[in-house]
């Protein structure tokens, strides 16, 4: 069911406008030739922030809890980097914030205790990916001369096309937040994939470490028995709700337990581990290398290629720097040879 529009954190109208004019900043703060209206772009677009802030600070009052202080810290640092990152003219700079960026996004995933994807942010984006775009800079950014050291390329001394990719961009953030707010309760739900027993269920070992030695200790498992595993799968029977877990014998292990053959032993509510669940990071290391172990081996292609790339490229360029020398220097030779008989003539 949809979401009031009392319900949400913000009203949606000062989110649109704020939108609107956080793209209008942005537009004025991206590079151009000639006379660059930058700080008059990030005063923009901090007048947007502004109003966010606003928005989530009025909707604090209407019971709602208010956002932490280390939030608004965050978001201001992710918001200010990514600006300076898409605005600042030379390559190394916009990489540097870019790696600003993604720390203060970690630190707003940590609020959100997503410890997962706050660490992998900081080391995939601002380790080994911000580092792989520095050699791609470095590497294929052709050396300025020493008559003009401070010389820029022509795409990075003017942004192309920056009033359609704000526009477009802000667009986007302005839907995607309503499908947030309002979308996400009628999207479909993948089976088990919140579940706390289904990521249980995956990890015998942590529900044998949790449970044996209380279902051995308060005598609800013989010494013979041990807590089921399925022989296809390898994962247990095991429902946190109702406290119950399958166990069967050891010596017939090795089939495929069910309820038939295994026993369902129910324990004491305040025996019961109150840490024994299911966390998000396990539930996304399973889902991430259990289901999707090729993606990773394909990012890792693709940032190797991308290395490849920019070697060649500078290669290709040396090559030409060091033929055109040649050339240069064989022309001059040639001169001279020419010159010296005329001379002596």
């Amino acid at each position: 069911m949809n979401l009031a529009i009392a319900d949400l954190p913000i009203n949606p109208l000062l989110l649109y406008i704020a939108c609107a004019l956080g793209a209008v900043g942005v537009i004025f703060a991206m590079p151009r030739r000639g006379n660059n209206p930058a700080i008059v772009g990030g005063l923009v677009a901090a007048v947007a922030a502004g109003l966010v802030v606003l928005g989530l600070t009025l909707g604090s009052g209407r019971g709602e809890p208010t956002p932490s202080v280390f939030f608004y810290i965050f978001a201001l640092l992710a918001l200010g980097g990514g600006l300076r990152m898409i605005t600042h003219p030379k390559p190394v700079y916009a990489a540097l914030y870019f790696i600003l960026t993604i720390i203060a996004s970690s630190g707003l995933y940590l609020l959100l205790s997503a410890e997962f994807m706050a660490f992998a942010l900081v080391v995939i984006y601002a380790g080994a990916i911000i580092i792989t775009y520095l050699f791609v800079i470095m590497l294929a950014t052709q050396a300025p001369s020493a008559d003009d050291v401070d010389a820029l390329s022509v795409y990075d001394a003017s942004a192309h096309e920056p009033i359609a990719a704000s526009a477009a961009g802000f667009v986007l953030l302005a839907l995607l937040t309503t499908m947030l707010f309002h979308g996400t309760p009628d999207l479909p739900t993948r089976p088990g994939i919140d579940s706390s027993d289904a990521i249980l269920a995956r990890l015998p070992g942590k529900v044998d470490d949790a449970l044996t030695p209380i279902l051995l200790a308060n005598g609800l498992m013989n010494e013979d028995e041990r807590i089921a595993r399925m022989a296809d799968t390898g994962e247990v029977m095991i429902n946190s709700a109702k406290h119950t877990v399958l166990v069967t014998n050891a010596e017939v292990a090795g089939e495929a337990p069910t309820r038939e053959t295994g026993r369902l032993v129910e324990v004491p509510a305040e025996l019961w581990p109150s840490d024994l669940s299911g966390t998000n990071v396990e539930g996304l290391g399973l889902n991430l290398l259990g289901e999707h172990p090729m993606t990773i081996e394909i990012a890792g292609v693709v940032l190797l290629m991308a290395m490849l790339g920019a070697t060649v490229l500078a290669r290709k360029q040396v090559d030409l720097e060091e033929e055109a020398k040649a050339r240069q220097a064989r022309h001059l030779a040639l001169d001279g040879a020419i010159a010296g008989p005329g001379g002596a003539n």
